[in-house]
């Protein structure tokens, strides 16, 4: 089983409102406040803790959550329970609280900023896609060869994802590495390093690093690629509105055509599919005033 830590504490300027410093006896002081949580983060907070503690209470109910539930390299069987690249985000280590604690530190920090920022369903979305990228890169590697398979579990992979997409879009927050502050940037290419050298010399803990890396990866991309896909979109959206009024004008001429050979020659000389045109333009004009 591989168990999976990152040792940071985090607080963040921009949303732990740090308050101005103040002078008191010829030195400075801060003040902070914790991150209001939002439903997302509360939930899956929730669901690690009560997952966890009842692994740890019913010792036989945590070996087969890890069973069904872990991602599993060992045979082609479990590589194909696609489900586990999800569920195997909720379960943790039973040998000890720090592989959960610094987890859900990391979640309850880091979170709240990013469900303000997206909303609480993409949010989600978000946090669940950087775990299950985790998962598929770890199922890679030991597919090739790279690694040997043993069951994975833990949310590292979905928290360091967002630990990258806060490195991008709140580039002023200063978090807590190994007891250090630094700048959430500096701090996700330091983390980066570390875990690409730990995966390349193959630690005991190698397939774990390979899935920090993937998360990490996984909220990058997502972060930069979204608004580049939404401007494709809406240029879609665009496209497709001129091509309606084109087609509307279009039809419009023809109308007029068919109305004026009317009026020369009589409604008996419309051919059918004249006589279609009419009343179409007729149901869309009455679809219109009844918006």
């Amino acid at each position: 089983m591989l168990v999976r830590r990152h040792l940071m504490g985090l607080y963040d300027r921009d949303y732990t409102q740090a308050g101005e410093r103040q002078e008191h006896y010829g030195m400075p002081q801060m003040r902070f406040n914790l991150p209001r949580l939002m439903p997302v983060v509360k939930w899956l907070l929730i669901a690690n803790i009560s997952i966890f503690v009842a692994g740890v209470l019913f010792p036989k109910l945590g070996v087969a959550l890890e069973d069904w539930f872990a991602v599993d390299g060992g045979s082609w069987s479990t590589k194909l329970q696609f489900w586990r690249l999800v569920t195997y985000q909720f379960l943790h280590s039973r040998s000890g609280a720090l592989h959960i604690f610094f987890n859900m530190l990391a979640l309850f920090f880091l979170g709240p900023p990013l469900e303000r920022h997206w909303g609480s369903r993409r949010f989600l979305s978000f946090y669940l896609i950087c775990g299950a990228s985790g998962g598929l890169f770890y199922l890679l590697l030991n597919t090739i060869g790279f690694l040997t398979p043993v069951p994975m579990i833990g949310a590292s992979g979905s928290v360091l994802g967002l630990l990258a997409a806060c490195a991008i879009l709140f580039p002023h927050m200063v978090i807590f590495v190994f007891f250090f502050p630094l700048a959430i940037r500096v701090a996700a290419v330091v983390l980066t390093f570390m875990f690409f050298l730990l995966v390349v010399t193959r630690s005991n803990n190698a397939g774990g690093e390979a899935a920090h890396l993937a998360g990490m990866a996984a909220g990058a991309a997502y972060v930069l690629l979204m608004p580049r896909l939404g401007q494709f979109r809406l240029k879609r959206r665009a496209g497709s509105w001129e091509k309606s009024v084109e087609q509307q004008r279009l039809l419009q001429v023809e109308v007029d055509r068919i109305l004026a050979k009317v009026h020369r020659e009589g409604l008996h000389s419309l051919t059918g599919k004249e006589k279609k045109t009419l009343k179409k333009a007729t149901q869309m004009e009455l679809r219109r005033q009844k918006m």
